[in-house]
């Protein structure tokens, strides 16, 4: 039997989840949690087989939960299943520890697959993000400007692409409000912007974050 921990604030997500799996002989939901804290409270005193983790949650963001999972326990099996788009956030995660990434407009059996393989240690990758983990090792390949960042700078990215202050992307990466200035201001020059604006737009053409 497969234990699973489903990771996502929202609860019809996981009612949804549970419903799913629960038709399933060899996969069993163990456990629940809502935020990134909670997360790793049940990870520490508990052993599953597989870790089934959103990205956007409150409190503390899944991929630096993710990164914590892996500091601590490096032998876990995490599969990311989330809204945020394969191209632009599975390739960080999956060299952060992940196994495997999903987004939620997965069908249910490529979701039962990818725990299955993932339970057994496996990575799995779609072949769309088999394609871009070719191009990750092409030296020639051409990058974006947003992958040259390091991930914190991408998190930052995303966060002021959302239209939040220096003060609010400072209080959700629980980081200090000159710290976050200094990693605006090297992602300006690392992207050669301006300004909050142009990163704004930036992140909507590029499809970091969702239209409003």
């Amino acid at each position: 039997m497969i234990e699973v921990l489903i990771a996502d604030d929202h609860p019809i997500v996981r009612h949804g989840l549970r419903s799913a799996l629960s038709d399933t002989p060899d996969i069993h939901v163990r456990d629940e949690a809502s935020d990134g804290p909670e997360v790793l409270e049940k990870v520490r005193i508990q052993d599953f087989d597989v870790i089934l983790l959103d990205l956007a949650m409150p409190t503390m963001n899944g991929f630096d939960v993710l990164k914590e999972i892996m500091l601590e326990k490096p032998r876990s099996k995490v599969l990311i299943l989330s809204t945020y788009p394969e191209k632009q956030y599975a390739v960080r995660c999956l060299k952060a520890g992940a196994l495997g990434y999903l987004t939620k407009e997965s069908a249910a059996t490529e979701l039962l697959e990818a725990i299955r393989r993932t339970s057994q240690g496996r990575k799995y990758v779609t072949a769309s993000l088999a394609q871009q983990l070719v191009d990750e090792i092409d030296v020639d390949s051409q990058r974006s400007p947003h992958e040259l960042l390091s991930d914190r700078e991408f998190q930052v990215l995303c966060l002021l692409g959302q239209g939040k202050s220096v003060t609010e992307a400072a209080d959700a990466l629980k980081l200090s409000i000159p710290t976050v200035s200094t990693y605006r201001a090297r992602i300006l020059d690392k992207m050669k912007l301006n300004s909050t604006a142009q990163l704004i737009v930036y992140a909507l053409e590029h499809k970091l974050i969702k239209n409003p």
